[in-house]
């Protein structure tokens, strides 16, 4: 079994933003650098930073579709930020949380808790898994899902860190278990991921236009991609390969 990397990705305000990358070195038992460093707390939520929390203390792309279209920039402590109905902003997440919250105000459906901070643990990723992850995406299975709503899809719905190529469609749910190596790292595969209503929104202009759940569920299932841990650190780059171990 081999494959290729495609793209690498990170996302450093979970949920808002993606960003691509052509190298990153990754550090064992950590997040991808980058990676959901900040996350936004809604008015309800009980995340004060002291650990990690569920996804459901933070305004995220399942309930607040425009989200989705959001790209993102990070160069040291300015985070720039780019959305088709708002203008660009740049600003430190650390000390302008204040800017951020008006600019993203719009963007926010009326009837949700309303954006409330900006928090940041430290020495993790704020990923959806209660283990600092790394998500890992098959490019066949994505396409698998474009020829079942015969529509073309961006990988950016997907939200996941490295895209690969190469191998079989959903052939990503057998690692389970398993090590992985990309590039110099490698990967232990924990669990596979299972799928929100964020996927439905797309990526250029933050409208639900695709069935993607609607889609996996003909599988009998509703994942997609798989979480791993990274056991071994290094650097990967775009083309790397792709090796069960």
């Amino acid at each position: 079994m081999s494959g290729s990397v495609t793209s690498l990705w990170r996302h450093p305000i979970k949920s808002h933003g993606r960003e691509s990358l052509e190298e990153v070195t990754v550090i064992p038992g950590q997040t991808m650098p980058g990676d959901r460093v900040w996350a936004v707390a809604h008015e309800a939520s009980k995340a004060d930073g002291s650990k990690w929390v569920p996804c459901a203390n933070f305004s995220r792309g399942s309930k607040a579709p425009k989200l989705a279209a959001i790209s993102a920039r990070l160069d040291r402590d300015t985070l720039t930020l780019n959305h088709p109905e708002r203008p660009q902003l740049s600003f430190d997440p650390e000390t302008q949380q204040g800017v951020f919250l008006e600019w993203v105000k719009p963007l926010m459906p009326a009837d949700r808790a309303a954006s409330a901070r900006i928090i940041r643990v430290p020495g993790r990723g704020m990923t959806d898994s209660d283990f600092p992850s790394i998500s890992l995406s098959n490019m066949a299975s994505h396409r698998a899902v474009e020829e079942k709503l015969t529509q073309s899809l961006s990988i950016g719905r997907w939200r996941n860190n490295v895209w690969f190529d190469g191998l079989p469609a959903w052939g990503e749910f057998d690692w389970l278990g398993r090590e992985i190596q990309i590039g110099e790292a490698v990967f232990g595969i924990r669990e596979r991921i299972t799928r929100c209503l964020a996927t439905t929104a797309n990526p250029e202009t933050g409208e639900r236009d695709a069935d993607t759940l609607g889609a996996l569920n003909s599988w009998d299932h509703q994942d997609f991609g798989v979480y791993a841990e990274v056991i071994r650190g290094g650097a990967l780059r775009v083309g790397d390969g792709v090796k069960l171990l």
